[in-house]
């Protein structure tokens, strides 16, 4: 199914299934696509998480209600799938700045209506990649869980982390002292990040990763394999993240929708970091995506 197609009958679903207790998860299933890889896309396409639209959406109906009818606070919390008034409320507050009893008492509502997808084309597909074919490999690193709506603030924080409790000493030329440094340094990890849509509910595993070299996996690391693909290769030059995040966005707005060429047969994807400054004009990382000829 088409991008657009799968992200217009999405929009329609939540729409339809607003007074149930719906999740990302359950949004993916409808449109037969993978939970992160239609998060992610979604996230790009429209500037707003699943979880936020669904929940906007709700919030603005409820107002809708609040002004229109006689129905008692309560009622219309547990319509739109809130366990409390009190849960409600705050909600509702903190969105329109207002709460139920001033915005039934005629206080201004904050307006959300239902999201219309076009695209504009610009170029056609005329991004730059390469399609490299890869045998299966197996990476080494540090994984933890996100939620594919905060991940963006999250990840980089635990980039920072592993940097800290880990990295840092071997990163900089240091003799590793322990397994770990010891692991970091054969492995290269750090050289990638990989996202893995095997957790389920809306969220994913994020590994800060180097190719497996062999040897022992210390405690607190793991190994993931990657199967047989051919990978749609994007590079990015400039300072990162935001060289990075912005060629991301263009491949999810402007070179995946329609595209006539590929479709998207995998559950992860990779981010390539250079060994050069991250901070330098001419930094070079790369985005991998998996892709499939049609």
């Amino acid at each position: 199914m088409e991008w657009l197609t799968s992200i217009r009958k999405a929009i329609d679903y939540m729409e339809k299934h607003l007074e149930e207790n719906i999740t990302a998860q359950d949004v993916a299933d409808e449109v037969f696509m993978s939970s992160f890889f239609f998060q992610k896309g979604f996230a790009l396409m429209t500037g707003h998480g699943v979880g936020e639209y669904i929940r906007n959406r709700r919030l603005y109906k409820a107002a809708i209600d609040l002004q229109k009818t006689d129905d008692k606070v309560i009622d219309i919390a547990f319509k739109y799938c809130y366990e409390t008034p009190e849960s409600f409320t705050k909600a509702f507050t903190r969105f329109h700045g207002s709460s139920p009893s001033q915005v039934r008492g005629g206080a201004a509502v904050k307006s959300f209506l239902p999201l219309k997808i076009e695209i504009s084309i610009y170029g056609g597909n005329s991004m730059d990649y390469k399609i490299v074919s890869k045998a299966a490999f197996k990476v080494i690193g540090f994984a933890r869980e996100f939620d594919g709506e905060t991940s963006y603030i999250e990840i980089p924080k635990f980039w920072d982390e592993i940097r800290e409790k880990y990295a840092a000493r071997v990163w900089n030329g240091a003799a590793p002292a322990s397994d770990i440094e010891k692991a970091v340094v054969e492995n290269n990890i750090g050289e990638y990040g990989v996202c893995i849509d095997d957790a389920g509910c809306g969220k994913f595993r994020y590994m800060v990763a180097g190719i497996y070299a062999g040897g022992k996996v210390p405690e607190g690391m793991s190994l993931y394999e990657l199967p047989d693909f051919d990978w749609a290769v994007f590079d990015c030059y400039g300072p990162c993240p935001k060289a990075l995040q912005d060629v991301n966005t263009k491949i999810w707005k402007e070179w995946l929708p329609g595209n006539p060429d590929f479709e998207f047969p995998g559950r992860c994807n990779i981010e390539w970091y250079g060994d050069s400054d991250p901070a330098a004009s001419d930094y070079h990382a790369a985005i991998w995506i998996p892709v499939k000829r049609k």
